[in-house]
């Protein structure tokens, strides 16, 4: 398929840049041919960017992940598409699982398993070349995998750990090993059940953060930044 030009320039959004991809396989056609780490963006995501992420995220591949992400991308003249990475990555192994190897990490122990299980199931013959969970406790651990991947050097490599932890450890081990990286947050929770998505008419109404929030209101500290942002799409803050 081929990718237009328009969906390879950046757009930045308060310093983050973000390609406007019009659907998930343009996204991963690119992947395969920019190898890099995919970053979901969405307004938590620009709202607290730090120099460190702000860095990362503008040296890789970033999509629209959030509804918020895809309105700022419109007020700057670019039509994207919301691309869920908590699916994105299911879609990446659906068109590769025949031929092409992964190395999975994150989560805990008993989420980890599960998913391992789970992944291999569902997509016989799939080559998971190394896994381990999320919980490095020293540095020793962090070293260890990174040599792992860099000597099992998979095609493709997810790690669920949320960010900015996943985001840095995958710049680490993309400066060893060329591939394509995700990072996935809370999908593997989500793949295996342990945590319940947004039912489709929240998912249409762009309201999965509102859903998130009702269903676990300890958040509210965490998106609290909802507001700053959508001060900043009232104002046209981009």
């Amino acid at each position: 398929m081929a990718v237009e030009k328009a969906e390879t320039e950046r757009i930045f959004l308060r310093g983050v840049g973000v390609f406007p991809f019009s659907d998930a396989d343009r996204l991963i056609d690119y992947a395969q041919a920019n190898k890099g780490i995919l970053v979901a963006v969405n307004a938590e995501k620009i709202a607290n960017a730090s120099p460190q992420t702000k860095e990362i995220i503008n040296s890789n591949i970033a999509y629209c992940d959030g509804a918020g992400a895809v309105m700022a991308a419109r007020k700057k003249g670019a039509r994207p598409t919301k691309i869920a990475g908590c699916e994105l990555w299911l879609r990446i192994i659906e068109r590769f699982h025949a031929d092409k190897t992964f190395y999975i990490v994150g989560a805990r122990p008993e989420v980890h398993r599960a998913t391992i299980e789970k992944l291999t199931a569902q997509y016989p013959g799939i080559k998971i070349v190394g896994h381990r969970d999320g919980y490095l406790r020293t540095e020793a651990e962090r070293t260890t995998l990174v040599d792992d991947v860099v000597a099992k050097r998979p095609d493709v490599v997810f790690v669920a750990m949320g960010s900015p932890v996943q985001e840095i450890l995958m710049s680490e081990m993309l400066k060893r090993h060329k591939a394509v990286y995700q990072g996935l947050g809370g999908s593997f929770d989500v793949y295996t059940g342990k945590v319940k998505r947004a039912p489709k008419w929240w998912l249409d109404h762009n309201l999965e953060a509102a859903y998130r929030l009702l269903r676990q209101p300890k958040r509210i500290k965490r998106d609290i930044v909802y507001l700053r942002f959508i001060w900043w799409l009232m104002l046209n803050k981009f």
